[in-house]
């Protein structure tokens, strides 16, 4: 993992840590309050909560500052339950003892027993979220958001100590797709590569290689939207740009034509999950009454499953409500000559295999509704490049098309609001993803889903 990135969830980390120690002040002070109790032979009377406020609010930086100090953010990602539990003890100890500390300088103790009970409390929340993110990490689903998976490219040497290194430093967090050696092997075999794994980092050490092999890699990535870094090692020190990471140690140049992960990446992911939570259980009657209505009006399950590509191409099965009669993908040939949109993607007005039930969820984007538990799964987003069927993606005709995939498909887009029935060429298409990409932010995201609002309630979807 590149060292910003790596910086970037230490903080996400820390601020939860300091969270969840706070809570564990307060639930101190509740237990207490029903604990008559007290150790060190000290008073049982305790104040009401409000007295103690300010002790919960300097519990958060106090936690942050004793679990940084204590190499918690900086142990190995595969480290042992003990030793987690080892440096999460110690922070908690130190904790107590600076909160001991303050309370006696402000001759304001709410108890005595009240420390004591906050290192407990603190200690078995943090350690319970830690405990909860290693089971989440060993799912395939929470293995695969957390995996980088890279494509190395340069002379075999230099591949075979890099794969050595990810091997026994990021064996959890990195992935060696394939290699591709440019003294030996045309560089341009590295697209055919990135469509087969749908790798979404490529990694070039240039030591020995032609720098025109490491150029033409670069635009490669560049058309298909995937993530290049330069191991600049080559650089000897001589040279220190803002734009220079490190990936494992080794000074790196990164090469992107997405929006770096940062603040507003993370709050994307936190609006994609608790929007897709809060619509999903606002909508889950309706949607058994609409997956019901399916089943009475036309044969076939109620939702419709099919092979999507996500981000980078890698493929997942997107749901919908099914709007079409049961043998659709079949009689899809048959309607060939109608499609009315250029490009490899197929559209058809009026299409004759649509079920009348199908035509209303249509003209109100219904239909889109299961797609919401992807979101939750982490396929998709709220917003983003509608995904395509893999069997579209691969008859692309334009290498530069690919980059529609270097983000995370969404429930609605640009595309959607700006005029989604009369766009009748792919290329325009994918104009308006692009422009999506090369100008998202936060608020973009915002305006896409309070304009696709009243485009739902005006029934201005799919025809």
């Amino acid at each position: 993992m590149l060292r910003r990135q790596r910086q970037l969830r230490h903080r996400l980390q820390l601020f939860q840590d300091a969270g969840l120690f706070a809570i564990g002040f307060w639930l101190a002070h509740v237990i207490r309050s029903h604990w008559e109790l007290e150790v060190f032979g000290g008073t049982r009377r305790i104040g009401p909560w409000e007295d103690y406020f300010w002790l919960f609010v300097f519990t958060m930086p106090l936690a942050g500052f004793v679990l940084w100090t204590q190499g918690f953010y900086r142990r190995a990602a595969g480290a042992s339950r003990g030793q987690t539990a080892w440096l999460l003890f110690k922070s908690c100890v130190l904790a107590v003892m600076g909160l001991v500390l303050v309370m006696f300088l402000a001759r304001d103790l709410p108890s005595r027993s009240v420390p004591i009970l906050f290192g407990f409390t603190s200690f078995a929340l943090v350690f319970a979220k830690e405990e909860l993110q290693r089971r989440w990490g060993a799912t395939k689903l929470g293995a695969a958001q957390n995996l980088r998976r890279v494509i190395l490219v340069g002379p075999v040497d230099e591949t075979d100590k890099l794969a050595a290194e990810f091997r026994g430093e990021a064996a959890e967090q990195v992935e060696v797709l394939a290699r591709l050696d440019p003294t030996t092997t045309p560089v341009e075999q590295l697209a055919g590569l990135l469509h087969e794994h749908s790798a979404n980092t490529v990694v070039l050490s240039a030591r020995h290689t032609v720098f025109e092999h490491v150029e033409r890699a670069i635009q490669i990535c560049e058309l298909e939207g995937v993530e290049a870094c330069l191991l600049a090692d080559f650089f000897r020190t001589q040279i220190s740009q803002t734009t220079a990471d490190d990936l494992l140690g080794r000074p790196t140049l990164v090469f992107r034509t997405v929006p770096e992960l940062a603040w507003q990446s993370v709050v994307k992911q936190v609006v994609d999950v608790v929007g897709a939570f809060v619509f999903l259980a606002a909508a889950a009657v309706p949607m058994l009454v609409i997956g019901l209505l399916i089943r009475l009006t036309s044969r076939g399950p109620a939702l419709f499953r099919q092979a999507r590509c996500g981000l980078n191409g890698q493929p997942f099965t997107m749901l919908k409500f099914r709007t079409m009669e049961g043998d659709a993908e079949q009689r899809q040939a048959e309607l060939a000559a109608f499609n009315e949109m250029s490009g490899p993607v197929f559209k058809v007005s009026n299409d004759p295999r649509v079920t009348p039930l199908g035509r209303l969820l249509r003209r109100y984007s219904v239909d889109e509704l299961p797609q919401l538990w992807n979101v939750l799964r982490g396929e998709m987003s709220l917003v983003g490049p509608r995904p395509l069927p893999v069997g579209e993606v691969r008859r692309f005709d334009d290498p530069a098309h690919r980059r529609r995939l270097s983000v995370k498909p969404g429930l609605t887009c640009l595309w959607q609001i700006r005029g989604r029935n009369n766009v009748s060429s792919f290329t325009e298409w994918v104009r308006l993803d692009l422009e999506y990409i090369d100008n998202w932010s936060l608020w973009l995201d915002f305006k896409i889903l309070a304009r696709t609002v009243p485009a739902v309630l005006l029934g201005t979807g799919a025809r």
